[in-house]
């Protein structure tokens, strides 16, 4: 299959095997698949659930309401043990994590949203491995993702990956509940998520997540519209991460509706109403034009209307027009500032820097 960017999500029930606590075997079996996916070029990230229950394992499994309070304070002592756990079977493979912890608000608001993404796109360039989870200990519900099926399929957006996989404690999707149905079989391809499908999800299995298969419908729902395969499996089961990723058919796989360029630059396109101008000289247009180049501030020109880093804007050239659309890397007054200057000179002018591009070119679509 080719995958290139896998986002893993490790859901409580797998890191737990249905125990109180968390399982290191297997969690050292489920970092050996992906330190091999990663020795073979590949990025991984990995969503993981299990604060919670690390939490109540170091604090000696007290008795607790059942409030949000208490699970905020349970996820504020188990984070920081969850990562500990995370990072020491890592480093058995010689790779170095990366915590990320996201609420809905870093994806929805724009500046948030390009923050996290260069956070992690920085990650994934320095061959570190990306543990996200959500913040439990500060999210409210009005910031909450949830659950952490959902919260993957965020981070595919985030990511551009293109393929997300749900492990769990059910090897997929069944046309019954496994549990009581012994006719239950098996889904093994999906092509269209409508409500039949949306009935025969049921709820958490064991408990001990928040998670159950009406969440994952929803994530793979999000994530194949953002251009990822989807595969809902056992985590339990031989090698799962490495099958997968080879193409081979295991679980419940839903496929992409589109490539994540693809998906990218169609909402760039009939997105956003572009916020300004960038105005480049004929080197410029033609880097882009013939050589598939990001748009550098050497070659801007000039830079009209008020917009902001994250923005759509049309890009103009000479003689051409509008030649292009794209999301802006810096906003108008720091373009303006750094416009004809070279990408190593950025942080000089303005005394930092979101990277050496104005436009990338995985940002840009040319008209």
């Amino acid at each position: 299959m080719g995958y290139q960017r896998i986002v893993v999500k490790v859901g409580t029930s797998v890191l737990t095997g249905g125990s109180p606590q968390l399982d290191r075997a297997h969690m050292v079996e489920l970092v050996r698949q992906c330190a091999e996916l990663h020795r073979a070029g590949r990025d991984v990230i990995v969503c993981t659930s299990g604060a919670i229950a690390a939490g109540r394992e170091r604090l000696g499994f007290p008795d607790l309401p059942n409030t949000v309070t208490s699970k905020q304070m349970l996820a504020a002592v188990g984070q920081s043990r969850l990562m500990l756990v995370w990072e020491r079977l890592f480093e058995l493979y010689g790779l170095h994590v990366g915590q990320m912890l996201l609420t809905r608000s870093d994806v929805h608001d724009r500046h948030r949203f390009l923050n996290a993404r260069d956070t992690l796109n920085a990650l994934l360039e320095q061959r570190i491995v990306p543990i996200v989870n959500e913040n439990d200990a500060v999210a409210t519900s009005e910031i909450k993702v949830g659950d952490n099926d959902n919260l993957s399929a965020l981070v595919v957006l985030l990511a551009d990956a293109d393929l997300l996989l749900l492990l769990t404690d059910q090897p997929g999707l069944f046309t019954a509940d496994p549990r009581t149905n012994p006719d239950a079989a098996l889904i093994p391809e999906v092509d269209q998520i409508d409500e039949t499908l949306r009935q025969l999800a049921g709820g958490s299995v064991s408990g001990l997540g928040v998670g159950g298969m009406a969440t994952k419908l929803q994530a793979a729902d999000v994530a194949r519209r953002a251009g990822a395969d989807v595969v809902i499996a056992a985590g339990r089961a031989a090698n799962v991460i490495g099958r997968i990723a080879a193409g081979e058919p295991v679980g419940t796989r839903f496929a992409a509706l589109a490539t994540p360029l693809e998906h990218r630059k169609r909402w760039i396109f009939a997105g956003a109403v572009p916020a300004g101008r960038v105005l480049i000289d004929a080197g410029a247009a033609r880097a882009l034009l013939e050589q598939g180049r990001s748009l550098l501030p050497a070659g801007v020109t000039g830079v009209e209307g008020e917009f902001r880093r994250g923005d759509t804007v049309i890009i103009v050239a000479p003689g051409r027009g509008e030649m292009a659309r794209g999301i802006v890397r810096y906003s108008y007054d720091d373009l303006r500032r750094i416009a004809g200057g070279r990408s190593d000179e950025i942080e000089g002018r303005l005394g930092y820097a979101y990277g050496p591009v104005a436009v990338h070119r995985n940002d840009l679509i040319l008209l």
